[in-house]
């Protein structure tokens, strides 16, 4: 699912047009986030403890495909399986393996891991799952069949998220300062009730599917907004779709300077502000098939 931070499929905001959202905002937002932690996400998948190299991998929750062709990049000679709920970020996704000239090597499946059967995956050596398996309905059942899934020996890699990414300095906006801290509480308020799961320990519950859990590594995120443009697009992103979940929970004065931020022509926005840096922590667990 690589699902857009803010984001929960069976429990996503409304689209507020106001403030410029599309039907695609979603994939865009994944698409920002593939490419401003493309150098974070190649160095978890080069830590991960594989005996040889995989030749079948799926991406369990693909999104758009960051998890996919940082996999694609890392073994020349495999091929992915992409597996998904959403049709249209399976659609991105080929686009983009044609216009990477990988097409061959990707094949995309569109289904809803919570359903008892699911589809055929093969056996792959490796199966990746970044910020998908909080999503899950009964996550239990899902690693589970992720163990049936697997090749022997074949190696199952969770990457969670510890929460949203952060893009303002503290004492910041001048009017309203710790507006974004403020904003992320009432959205972790939202999500508790409908993604429990999301920055779970997941070692326990893999050693409780049956996996053998051979590594744990935290990665800290902090990248200065001058070091890329994208990081602008992508806090803008990221707090439009949280305030479509927490507009009602927030104070008048509050929701006001946050709409000012978010105006994209405005002189107060976020993409005319200097100060800007992404700051975020994801941590993976590599789990072997006994």
């Amino acid at each position: 699912m690589n699902h857009a931070p803010g984001h929960n499929p069976r429990h996503g905001a409304s689209p507020d047009h106001r403030h410029g959202h599309a039907p695609d905002d979603q994939a865009e937002i994944l698409d920002l986030d593939a490419e401003v932690l493309a150098e974070h996400t190649a160095s978890l998948i080069a830590w991960l403890p594989l005996r040889t190299a995989p030749r079948h991998m799926v991406d369990l929750g693909c999104g758009t495909g960051a998890g996919t062709f940082a996999l694609l990049d890392r073994f020349p000679d495999a091929h992915v399986t992409a597996v998904d709920t959403s049709a249209e970020h399976l659609q991105r996704l080929r686009a983009k393996a044609c216009t990477r000239e990988v097409g061959d090597r990707v094949r995309t499946v569109q289904a809803d891991l919570d359903e008892d059967a699911w589809p055929d995956l093969g056996a792959p050596d490796l199966v990746w799952a970044s910020a998908s398996m909080h999503h899950m309905a009964d996550p239990g059942h899902a690693l589970r069949n992720v163990r049936d899934a697997l090749a022997p020996g074949g190696l199952f890699a969770v990457v969670e998220l510890a929460g949203h990414p952060r893009f303002l300095p503290e004492d910041a906006p001048e009017d309203r300062p710790g507006l974004e801290e403020r904003v992320h509480t009432a959205a972790d308020r939202r999500r508790a009730a409908h993604m429990p799961h999301r920055g779970a320990d997941w070692g326990p519950m893999l050693s409780a599917a049956g996996f053998a859990v051979e590594g744990e590594r935290t990665v800290a995120v902090h990248l200065e907004g001058s070091r890329s443009e994208a990081i602008g697009r992508y806090a803008t992103g990221v707090l439009q779709r949280i305030r479509g979940v927490v507009a009602d929970s927030l104070s008048p004065e509050d929701l006001t300077a946050l709409d000012r931020l978010l105006d994209t022509g405005s002189p107060h926005g976020i993409l005319r502000r200097d100060d800007l840096a992404l700051r975020t922590e994801r941590t993976a667990w590599a789990a072997r098939r006994l």
